[in-house]
Order: C-alpha cells, then structure tokens, then sequence
C-alpha cells in the first residue's frame, strides 16, 4: 500500500492516546498501513454479511460483528 487512505496525523494522536510521549514519523505510516489492512479485512467480511442477508448497503451491525470475527474478540 503505497498511498495509504487514513491521515497520518491521527495515528500520532492514537500513538499519544495509548501513552507514547513520542512517535517517529515511520511509526504512524506503519501504524496507519496495519489499520487500513485491518480495516479492509473487517469491511470485506461485513460486505459478506450484507449480502448474505440480501442488501447491498453495509449496517454498523455487519461492522460490530465482522470486527468481533477478524479481531477475535
């Protein structure tokens, strides 16, 4: 991915969030591709659930329950 989609500036935030004082410049590139390619993951699985049940548009519920799926939670 060589253009991720997410902002860098909000991974810095998150990095800052979970305690960090400091975050390298690489650090939230990486840390934007890891979301993105987990966030595609969830979004695949949540369009299977739509079609499965016979809509086109994608719910927050698909979401919720794609996520618990892929994170394992």
């Amino acid at each position: 991915m060589a253009n991720p989609e997410l902002a860098i500036a909000p991974m810095h935030r998150i990095c800052k969030k979970a305690g960090a004082s400091r975050v390298s410049e690489a650090a939230a590139k990486e840390l934007a591709k890891e979301l993105e390619e987990v966030g595609i993951k969830i979004a695949r699985e949540a369009n299977d659930y739509a079609i499965h049940a016979g809509r086109k548009t994608i719910k927050a519920e698909d979401i919720e329950i794609a996520a618990k799926k892929v994170m394992g939670r």
